[in-house]
């Protein structure tokens, strides 16, 4: 009798014939597929990890180390854990690397240990649960030494390379970079061929390169591992060749040691050089926010505002206040606290500013003496309110998360509440150009500037042109304040740091031009970046004052010249 096969024509075809030489191809045919289904399997297990051992097995070695006689048995145990490749010992290694492993004297019981007072407060070494506490003389701290720290930090990098965090891998891989060791190569070569993030594998590359610098490969791994490091091209590479390079032996790889080092050497200068512009654009973008409310109040009204920092200063503490309020009663508005503290410090510190013109500057104009002494004293009395307030402490101002961290691009290292002030400050620049040259007001500064009779004389209130201006400036040094309070320390002295080098740029730019004060400000920023470390701070502003005060004397109106009739005369 005939019977079919369910779901597969073709057996259940040639089962229906009668002859025996097709039951003996249906026969040898589900010996086929069963040979499939075996040879599948095999594969799955073959390619599937290592199963980890089971939580009796850890137990027994985990107690192990209350029977330890030396440190080189523990080193075993140690290694006996690693081998198992199980991530749930992570954290009973730890402890023992931190002195934190204990075994009861009564039943030679190990657990993690925390001291309190005269108790040690216990855990399970697996799964850190609670196992109630035990007078210190009840327990046994198992001892660690040095060596013993170095096999457990090893221990634990192995069992990090197989975490499923590609972050774990990253950051284990980069810690056995910083810290090779040849016992760690086999462990490396394991990860690397199961990796499959490209980052990752390129760190566990360059960490087996450095690991290969301090083994007893031969020549051929070493310059292979040294061409890794070559086009890393950091300063840890160049640190790590270095020290290889003092005790290589053999020839082609000690030249090849001495290459990749020169090669690196070059290739640091230049993004050093970077890094020196970088920081010199950062600090022009401080000075052009500190400086661009000076240069139209200097520009047109002739004064010299010595209390010009304290606006600054005012602005600052005006985001100490703002985030003060958030954070004690609307915390989920913390990231909008700087949007928030923006226009708040521009109008504390406008208000400020046309009270001060209102009430003494107003009556000074034509004796810039007096009003230079008006002013610092206006800052000392300014100064000394906040502290008032205040106290004289610094105060603390957050980052919010949009201006937290960095990133880098090469070896170039970028801070993003850097980066976000250099936007700022060109966004400020150019809202002021806009009102400047587009609009009524700006023109009635401009036509005062030039020639404060003439616009007098065609109708401008030039006194309401000056308050006005005034203002402005000051609005701007209080909004420079909010920008400073995220690099710098929020103080009473916050704005005596930007005076003299706001002055500069004003100087050095040409008096009350806007493009002069732009290009004034990142020039002088990344003068001083470069001559810093040849001079030192200090010496290196005093050379770029030296420098100014000579180009002065050959272009006094500085780099920028306002023209008009009464300015050129």
């Amino acid at each position: 009798m005939n019977k079919s096969v369910p779901n597969c024509p073709r057996l259940s075809r040639i089962a229906s014939s009668s002859d025996g030489r097709s039951v003996e191809h249906w026969s040898t045919t589900w010996r086929d597929v069963f040979a499939i289904l075996f040879f599948a399997m095999a594969l799955i297990f073959h390619f599937s990890p290592p199963a980890q051992a089971d939580e009796a097995a850890l137990r027994t070695i985990i107690a192990k180390f209350a029977t330890a006689k030396n440190f080189q048995a523990t080193v075993q145990i140690v290694g006996e854990l690693a081998a198992t490749g199980d991530p749930s010992v992570e954290r009973s290694l730890t402890a023992l690397s931190n002195g934190e492993l204990y075994f009861r004297k009564a039943d030679a019981s190990v657990f993690i240990g925390k001291e309190q007072g005269q108790a040690i407060l216990l855990a399970d070494p697996l799964n850190g649960d609670g196992a109630g506490e035990a007078a210190k003389a009840e327990v046994t701290k198992i001892k660690v030494n040095n060596t013993l720290r170095r096999t457990i930090r090893d221990a634990l990098g192995g069992l990090t390379l197989s975490s499923a965090d590609p972050a774990a891998r990253l950051a284990a891989a980069r810690t056995m970079f910083k810290t090779p060791n040849a016992a760690t190569i086999e462990a490396l070569d394991a990860a690397i061929l199961n990796e499959a993030v490209a980052s990752v594998k390129k760190q566990l590359e360059q960490a087996r390169a450095s690991a290969v610098l301090v083994s007893d490969l031969p020549a051929s791994e070493k310059l292979a591992a040294i061409s890794v490091l070559k086009a890393r091209g950091d300063r840890d590479a160049l640190s790590l060749l270095t020290a290889f390079a003092t005790g290589a032996e053999d020839g082609a790889v000690k030249e090849a040691t001495e290459g990749a080092i020169a090669g690196i050497t070059g290739t640091l200068a230049i993004w050093n050089a970077a890094q020196n512009v970088w920081y010199g654009v950062s600090l022009g973008s401080v000075l052009l926010l500190a400086a661009i409310g000076l240069a139209i109040t200097f520009g047109v009204m002739g004064v010299i505002n010595m209390a010009h920092g304290e606006m600054v200063m005012l602005g600052a503490y005006t985001t100490f206040v703002v985030q003060n309020v958030i954070r004690t009663s609307f915390p989920g508005l913390f990231d909008w606290s700087l949007a928030i503290a923006l226009p708040l410090a521009f109008l504390v510190a406008g208000a400020v500013g046309l009270a001060i013109e209102r009430g003494i500057i107003r009556f000074l104009y034509g004796r810039p003496l007096e009003t230079l002494l008006a002013t610092w004293g206006v800052s000392l009395i300014l100064q000394q309110a906040v502290r008032t307030i205040f106290g004289p402490t610094n105060r603390e101002v957050g980052n919010p998360s949009w201006m937290s961290g960095g990133f880098e691009i090469g070896q170039l290292a970028i801070t993003w509440n850097r980066l976000w002030i250099v936007v700022f400050s060109l966004g400020v620049f150019a809202i002021l150009l806009y009102v400047m040259k587009r609009t009524p007001w700006g023109l009635q500064m401009r036509a005062v500037t030039q020639n404060r009779r003439m616009a007098s004389s065609m109708g401008i209130r030039t006194p309401w042109v000056d308050a006005l201006t005034f203002a402005l400036g000051s609005g701007i040094a209080g909004i420079a304040g909010v920008a400073l309070s995220q690099i710098d320390n929020v103080s009473p002295n916050l704005g005596q740091g930007y005076i003299i080098d706001s002055f500069m740029v004003v100087v050095f730019g040409g008096v009350g031009n806007l493009w002069g004060t732009l290009v004034g400000a990142f020039s002088l920023g990344i003068l001083n970046k470069f001559l810093e470390p040849y001079a030192g701070a200090v010496l290196g502003k005093i050379l770029v004052l030296v420098l100014i005060i000579l180009f002065i004397q050959k272009r006094p109106r500085g780099l920028f010249a306002l023209k008009g009739r009464a300015v050129e005369a």
